[in-house]
């Protein structure tokens, strides 16, 4: 008989995030018998020039979206409207389907999960995907200064360990996240209750076998590379966590020492921003390109790279943060240089010797040096630790478990 699941995500599935760390897990999840209703909070102009697609998708693999349109502001009750639009909808569609479990990822959507769980006995999965208040502290986003907002961050402090100690199952991204939960006093026996799953990869779309010498030979042209530049490269956003000032230092040191050097971003973020950065550290604009792709158009340009760069900033709420990017760049078999202290990401690194660890305590003196790197191990550590479908079966061993 299948099951009806309930799924809870205030991340967008027309967003980059919902297609790579939402769809796959859910798509995977149906071929195992169980029947997904999906509620997520859609961005206007996202909605409208993707909601064919994700709609194709949706069909395709008999998942149910219930699409919702994000509310963005006032800031704080625009949220509030959003989770209270978020609960009656999953109400509405309870008394229809009763479902065995809701699958809540992250804390707004686990306020719905508590209450189902309380009021209709329905199991409650808690996908927490890191310390979310800290994460709007540590981000800036939060200011606690600010009377409303030390308020609010109390107020999720507090549901937090009632979510941990109510849910069913706790999914956390990290080992270090994990072991930062058991050390909380009367949270010490919780250990069979919390299961590690990271941010997965599809390790068959991330293979560089995939990329033919002549789509490297077009790019490069593209982008007026030669084939003699040493090229850095970085994936992603710029903003919040990652340490873009840190990073353009790092490779002006280490670019004394290149032949060639190139900086190459493949971002979404206005190009200026780094630009403007570049400039006041005499970064010669040569030495820095800027660009962007879809996501499915990544592992071409990952190839490009000699090695990649991530400095995270190693604040508390990221012990439980796990890059995607990792993943894809060791399914690809490309040196990641990264700094410690940010989940198991330096771990990771060590353990399958697939790049360079940098202490956050030195990253401002830090440079590109000699470091052991194994390709297969690299790629190897990525079907091991970030294997989509080695995800998926974790979290059908969990469904199995509490349902």
């Amino acid at each position: 008989m299948v099951k009806n699941i309930l799924y809870l995500s205030y991340d967008g599935m027309t967003d980059p995030l919902g297609q790579s760390q939402v769809l796959p897990y859910i798509i995977g999840l149906t071929k195992k018998g169980y029947h997904f209703h999906l509620i997520s909070f859609e961005k206007p102009d996202r909605f409208i020039a993707h909601k064919k697609d994700i709609l194709q998708i949706c069909e395709e693999n008999n998942i149910t979206w219930v699409p919702m349109l994000y509310t963005k502001r006032p800031p704080l009750f625009s949220t509030m409207w959003d989770v209270w639009r978020m609960k009656k909808k999953a109400f509405e569609l309870n008394k229809e389907y009763s479902f065995s479990m809701v699958h809540c990822r992250s804390y707004l959507s686990a306020l719905i999960g508590l209450s189902m769980k309380r009021r209709f006995k329905t199991a409650f999965l808690f996908d927490m995907r890191g310390f979310w208040a800290d994460e709007r502290v540590d981000g800036n986003i939060w200011n606690l200064k600010n009377p409303i907002y030390r308020w609010v961050y109390h107020f999720f402090k507090a549901k937090e360990k009632v979510f941990f100690s109510t849910a069913d199952h706790i999914i956390s991204l990290t080992n270090e996240g994990k072991k930062e939960i058991l050390s909380w006093n009367g949270f010490e026996n919780l250990t069979d209750k919390i299961s590690v799953i990271p941010c997965c990869v599809d390790i068959v779309k991330f293979d560089k076998k995939r990329v033919s010498t002549e789509m490297l030979k077009v790019k490069k042209s593209e982008l007026g590379i030669s084939d003699s530049q040493f090229i850095l490269g970085y994936v992603g956003s710029i903003g919040t966590w990652y340490m873009l000032e840190e990073m353009l230092s790092f490779y002006k040191r280490s670019s004394k020492s290149l032949t060639n050097p190139l900086f190459l971003f493949v971002t979404k973020e206005n190009e200026n921003d780094i630009y403007r950065l570049s400039d006041n550290m005499d970064i010669p604009r040569k030495e820095i390109i800027v660009t962007s792709c879809y996501h499915n158009d990544m592992p071409l340009y990952m190839s490009l790279f000699n090695c990649s760069i991530f400095f995270i900033k190693p604040v508390y709420s990221k012990k439980a943060s796990s890059p995607t990017k990792q993943g894809e760049l060791m399914a690809m078999g490309i040196p990641v240089i990264c700094n410690d202290k940010v989940g198991d990401t330096a771990d990771i690194v060590r353990k399958y010797n697939s790049g360079l660890v940098i202490s956050s305590e030195k990253i401002n003196e830090s440079v590109i040096s000699d470091y052991t790197f194994s390709e297969s191990n690299a790629i190897e550590g990525a079907q091991e630790y970030f294997g989509l479908e080695k995800g998926v079966n974790t979290y059908g061993e969990i469904y199995k478990k509490i349902i």
